[in-house]
């Protein structure tokens, strides 16, 4: 033991000149570490290398483990790092490059009668490097996720603030956002995949996340929004992108038939507008996939909003209600385009039958789906009807 400890002792009055070595391998094979200033390279960096090599050669010398104050600093240190946002397989390649030089120069150092010793030295030296880098990693992974917690709540207040339509420069800056000008906003209805019937929560998850990431790769950048398993909303930047295109990568990476609605804001004031026009136009849309903009669902939508008018429309079919056979049949006449063979064949009725229902309807209602004014009110009072059945 007195022959190791006296090569290890001989090594180790070389620290300063193993830590630049450290340094000068970090700028050829940690391309990150040329982008430092030469002075936190010569101030923290080298400090920081020459204490792990006196931990590492007392621990050597010793034969023991490093001890939790040792450890110390490299944890502060790994903690900073994951601020600094510097990549967790840069920071562990230092220690290990910091284990490989220190070995390599006492194999340098060793005379022929010291050898065995250090032979046997390589496991202290694959114990020292377990150690530093477990507690590294764990610091460094632990400051990230809190990190990442802080910055998801700031990205939840900044897509709420921009939902509400209240001011989120600040939020923004805070996450290192850039706001764009122009924006295309999305409503998702996301059904359930075939593997949530048999994986449940974590094939959800695993579904948002793939729709998430197909946003992300689309506009070249994280897109802001609320999703979950059922749907939600995403704020795209608008980068002249085409929907129909855009909702095909995201029905592919859902793995599931899926409906959108979009709406587009000309500047970050109107998102809070557009977001609830996109699920207003999601709701009124029917139960087809596809993707759906206020055009699709022009009268529809006109005659969901408040008006004096919607009940005494919707009042134009209260003779209707005692015949649900005319109702359906009213439904399905307009489904299907005034049709009348088509029509029957939804229904299931010989085309007689289908003709002396609709006679009823005008009997009972005085509105003939056959002028313009009856098929107006006709197609108004059941649209009204579907989309606010409590008037």
């Amino acid at each position: 033991m007195r022959a190791v400890a006296h090569l290890y002792t001989r090594v180790q009055k070389r620290i300063p000149v193993l830590g630049r070595r450290m340094i000068a391998t970090f700028l050829v094979e940690v391309p990150l570490y040329g982008l430092l200033p030469r002075e936190q390279l010569e101030g923290e960096v080298l400090a920081i290398c020459e204490d792990n090599l006196r931990t590492f050669f007392a621990t050597l010398i010793e034969d023991r483990m490093p001890t939790d104050q040792e450890l110390a600093e490299p944890k502060a240190s790994a903690a900073r790092r994951a601020q600094e946002r510097v990549p967790l397989a840069s920071v562990l390649t230092a220690y290990h490059v910091g284990g490989r030089i220190g070995w390599a120069e006492l194999v340098a150092e060793a005379g022929p009668k010291e050898t065995p010793e250090l032979i046997a030295a390589g496991e202290g030296v694959q114990r020292y490097v377990q150690a530093v880098t477990a507690v590294v990693a764990t610091s460094y992974l632990q400051e990230q996720q809190a990190i990442s917690g802080e910055e998801g709540d700031a990205l939840r207040a900044l897509v709420a603030a921009l939902l509400a339509g209240e001011p989120a420069d600040a939020l923004a800056e805070r996450v290192g956002r850039r706001l764009p000008t122009s924006w295309v906003v999305l409503a998702l209805d996301l059904p359930p995949h075939a593997d949530e019937a048999t994986a449940g929560a974590v094939a959800a998850r695993r579904k948002v996340r793939r729709v998430q990431a197909a946003l992300d790769a689309h506009v070249g950048e994280p897109v802001l929004g609320q999703l979950h398993a059922t749907g939600g909303i995403a704020l795209v930047p608008e980068v002249g992108q085409s929907l129909d295109e855009l909702c095909g990568l995201l029905r592919e990476a859902a793995g599931t038939p899926l409906r959108v609605g979009a709406a587009r804001a000309e500047s970050t004031a109107e998102v809070a507008a557009a977001g609830a026009q996109a699920r207003e136009v999601l709701r009124l849309a029917g139960p087809d996939p596809g993707v759906y903009v206020l055009d699709d669902v022009l009268l529809d939508y006109q005659l969901s909003r408040p008006s004096d008018a919607q009940r005494q429309l919707a009042a134009l079919l209260d003779a209707l209600d005692g015949f649900p056979d005319l109702m359906r049949t009213l439904d399905a006449y307009l489904d299907q385009d005034l049709d009348r063979r088509r029509t029957a064949a939804v229904l299931h009725v010989h085309p007689n039958t289908l003709d002396y229902r609709i006679k009823r309807i005008v009997e009972l209602t005085g509105l003939e789906p056959a002028t313009t004014r009856g098929l107006q009110l006709l197609a108004g009072a059941v649209a009204v009807r579907r989309l606010l059945p409590r008037l």
